[in-house]
Formats: structure tokens, sequence, C-alpha cells
């Protein structure tokens, strides 16, 4: 079966590109296990002469090649822009200076066998490639040709990919979506966030060229959730983590607004709640959880929010500037919420059950230095207790009463309480959910039924680093890392997780990092100044 590959070329370019040597175009031909698959490749395939244009390209003398010592790593100018020089077992390797994600200086990053992880938010590299080996974020780095002569070190790069400092992988397209049955996919994937995305793109990257339906209840598609607590006023075009043309350029169908109410495994049929039905081949579901809400009095009143979209934080700042702000939970949510406000609001409340805040987490010390903090901004707390009930005036929000006696004046309360898994739609399908309602999986993100797999906040999977005890991990980081394991297993290609999880959270300018899984530690060591918030606190059993 001949297939042919088309390479997008700038359209300035397209002109010059578009006879071979011979005058003849000359499409590449590319075999599949006896199957046509149709590619569309977004980078150039890798040639001796990977830069078309020579207009295009800048080349220069970056150091000596006794600048560096092995695993050291230098931000080197190239007039038009700055590359990382990486010098690893006596070889040079130059890729983009920037973390895709959020923009990350790369050399303040670690290197360490082969790649460099990002100092933010622990995003990892591969330096001879630059592609992306782990997460958060979704593109790889560019790699640039590095010679030497006479003992200096010359980069050569495209000057396109110095000033982007990203680059998405090839993916394939699909065949021929016109042979398709509006109600039939090979994979259909449920749920749009994190987990999901990376799944239809990992497919794509692996020349997967049959259909891949995303649902999601939500009215976008996939952003970047954890703005929606850090940066809240936040528009969903700024935050969306693929433009519009991206989805159809690569043939990913997105059904927004669209709830899945259950799921025939034996039929291999999902079945919407508006009564829509569609045949899978292969199903990932990645419905992350649902925030539980108050069960207090007058819980139905108006200006009480759980964060669950753009709108409802662009709202809420809205409502909050220059007013009474309550929060309920000492979240995380509830905690960026709080700082994110601080400075907006005319006040702000924090009503919380625990004595400080992350104690589970952090532990009590770390907790309340952190506590400290917030109260040097302005954050009041009211620790130990919880809301007995809102009260209202003419059906919005007025007071926020307290199991203590207390009562805080509220024009707008958040609650951030925690959050159970949106798997309700699953009771009766076979698929098994341990008790608390977790989508239990294997190493490979497999559910107990064959071509089931399920990723992110609403499963609990083996951890490798706690000798494979299955734990829940909600970050965003472990989000990306499930999608990607889950796409290489639809695959057939036994890929088992093995990850170290990560978060990250940002208040009052200062970023709190967290690696590992430390649940049931028994003791806190920490080195470094609590009071000042520069330490390491090691979490210990």
């Amino acid at each position: 079966v001949e297939v042919k590959i088309e390479v997008v070329i700038p359209e300035k370019e397209r002109s010059k590109e578009e006879m071979s040597p011979n005058g003849k175009a000359s499409p590449l031909i590319y075999k599949v296990n006896g199957t046509a698959r149709h590619y569309h490749l977004e980078e150039h395939p890798i040639a001796s002469n990977p830069y078309h244009n020579p207009k295009d390209v800048v080349e220069a003398s970056v150091c000596h090649v006794k600048d560096l010592e092995n695993g050291q790593m230098r931000e080197v100018d190239l007039g038009c822009g700055k590359a990382l020089l990486i010098k690893e077992s006596g070889e040079f390797h130059a890729v983009g200076h920037k973390c895709p994600h959020y923009g990350a200086p790369l050399v303040k990053g670690v290197l360490s066998k082969g790649r460099v992880r990002c100092p933010w938010h622990g995003a990892c590299f591969n330096i001879g490639t630059g592609d992306i080996e782990d997460f958060p974020g979704l593109d790889s780095l560019p790699r640039f040709q590095v010679k030497i002569e006479k003992d200096k070190v010359y980069i050569r790069a495209s000057k396109q990919a110095l000033q982007t400092q990203r680059r998405t992988k090839m993916m394939a397209k699909c065949i021929s979506l016109s042979n398709y049955n509006l109600s039939s996919t090979n994979v259909l994937i449920i749920g749009a966030g994190a987990a999901g995305l990376v799944c239809a793109e990992t497919l794509r990257q692996e020349g997967f060229s049959d259909r891949i339906v995303m649902c999601t209840m939500d009215r976008h598609l996939p952003y970047d959730r954890p703005k929606l607590s850090k940066s809240m006023d936040s528009h969903p075009e700024q935050i969306a983590l693929r433009p519009k043309e991206f989805f159809c350029t690569y043939d990913i169908e997105v059904l927004t607004e669209m709830q899945v109410a259950a799921v025939d495994i034996k039929n291999k049929i999902a079945v919407f709640k508006d009564g829509f039905k569609m045949e899978y081949n292969k199903l990932l579901i990645a419905t992350g959880n649902t925030p539980k809400a108050l069960s207090c009095k007058g819980k139905e009143v108006e200006n009480v929010f759980n964060i669950r979209t753009p709108e409802d934080a662009n709202r809420v700042v809205k409502l909050a500037t220059s007013k009474n702000v309550v929060i309920v939970g000492a979240s995380f949510l509830g905690m960026e919420v709080a700082a994110y406000l601080a400075e907006r609001a005319h006040s702000v409340s924090l009503v919380e059950l625990e004595e400080v805040p992350f104690k589970k987490f952090f532990g009590e010390r770390v907790g309340r230095a952190v506590m400290k903090m917030f109260e040097s901004n302005r954050v009041k707390f009211y620790m130990q207790t919880e809301v007995s009930e809102l009260r209202e005036q003419e059906g919005k929000l007025k007071e926020v009463v307290l199991k203590s006696g207390k009562v805080l004046r509220a024009d707008v309360c958040v609650v951030g309480v925690g959050a159970v898994p949106a798997t309700g739609f699953l009771k009766q399908s076979g698929i098994n959910i341990d008790s608390k309602g977790f989508i239990v999986v294997n190493k490979m993100m497999q559910t107990n039924i064959p071509g089931v797999f399920a990723a992110g906040d609403a499963v609990t999977f083996p951890l490798a680093l706690r000798n494979n005890k299955k734990v829940n991990v909600p970050h965003w980081q472990m989000a990306h890392m499930h999608g990607r394991i889950a796409a290489l297993n639809m695959l057939a290609h036994g890929m088992e997780i093995s990850t170290v999880p990560y978060l990250w959270t940002a208040m009052f300018g200062k970023s709190i990092r967290y690696a590992g899984h430390g649940e049931g530690f028994d003791d806190v060591v920490i080195q470094g100044d609590l009071d000042e918030l520069k330490f390491v606190a090691f979490y210990t059993k």
C-alpha cells in the first residue's frame, strides 16, 4: 500500500519548494503494516539540511570547547534569539532555552541522564531530540545543529524556532473522515482535560490515523484548568491549551456540552444524556472530579460558587472586587483563590475545619508558616469550625454564619471543600470502581474491561515509588502522563507508568513545589528557614 506524506511548508517558501531538483514533484512514500496511513507532518523530517530557506537560518560561534564542563548548561545568544547549550558525556547539544509550558528559563533547571528538567513545574526534555518526556505542557523543544571547528562551538538554527522556542511533534491525520458513520468512532475519549487531550495527541503522534472523538460537558475546548484559581480573570481563549485550528488540522473532534449518561461495555456503546449513542472500539474515561457542595441551610442562595469554569472564576473576581469574600475550605483551590482576591477584595475570610491549612498534605509546621504569610496579607482565618447557614437579602448572599456562632459579612462565597470522582454514570457498567468512586486501573491505565482505559483525577493506579500502592494523585502533571500512557497502550506498546508525582501552587509571589507522594508521613525534616519561606521539607515514614 502506498501512502503519500504531505510536508507542511510556510506559504512564502512553498513556491520555491514545489519542485524537486529534477523538476518533478516527489512525494514521500510510507508503508505501515500493510495498512493505508495518511500522514500530515507538522515538522520537516530530519534531513542533512533541515533548513529549507537560507534566509531563515542563523549560524553563530557561541563559545570555546573548553568553556563548558561535562554536566554544564549555558544560555547562548545567536543574535536573533537564544538557545540552551549543553555538554554531557563530552558531547554538545543545543535546544530551545525556554520551557514551552510557561516559559521558564531551562538553564536554571536540572540536567541529569540526558534530560533537562524545568525549574518551575518539572517538565522534562530529552537533550538529544528536544522531545518532552515528562509533563506538564504539550510541546517539545526545538533542537539545533551543533558543530565544532578549530575548538569553537557553532550553533546553526532556524530563526523561527529561536523565536517560538517550541516544537509540535509530528502528527498523523485521519485517513478519510467522510467515510465515517457519525455514531461510531475508533477511539472515544470522555473528558477534555489534560489526560484526554494528551491521549488524543499521543495517538496522532504515534501515527494513529483513525477517528478520534473527545466529548466534554464544558462549553470550551480543552483549557489550562490550574489557572482558574491562580489567574482568575483569564478568559477561555487566553487559557486554551490548543487553538481551534489545531483540532481541525489533526482531525481530533471535540463534542462540547455533551454528557455521557451510561456506558454499555458489552456492545461498546456510550449513551449520552440527550439520548445520542456512539459506538467505540477503544474508550478512555477521563472525567475528572466534581466539587463537593455545602450541605448547610441556605446553600442555594445566589453568589455562592464552586469554581469549575472560566466563567465562574471571572464572575467571582467581578463580584469580589472591593467587597467581602468568604472562602470555605483551606484546600489548594481555596487558598489560591484567597491569595488572588486578597488585594482586590475589601476583606477575605477563610473558614476551615482543621487547625492549620494543608495539615494533612504539608504537615503542621509548613501549614503554619503558610498561614502566617496569608495573615500578613490581610486574610482572616476562622479555623476548627464549619458553616451552619448562608443568609440572604433579596435572594443574594449577605452573611455566612459559623457553627462557632460568629457571623461574617459576605457578598460572595467560594466553596473549596474537596471533590468526588465524576464516575456516577459508570455504576452499572461493570467497570471496576472502588468504595470512594475511583476507577481502578493497572500500570498501563487499563481497567478490568479490555479496551477500556481511564486516566486523571478519577482513577487510582499503582505508584511505583510507593511499592505499587494504589493511589489517587489529582495533579495536572500526572493527568498528562496518564493520558500518554493510556494512548501508548491503546496501540499495544506495553508501556507502564513510572513517573514521580509533582504539583505546584503559587500564592503571594511564593511558589511551593512538591514532588513524590507523602501520604501517611509521620515526620517532617525541614532544612532552611520556615519563617522566611526558604526551605525544603522531607516527608518521611
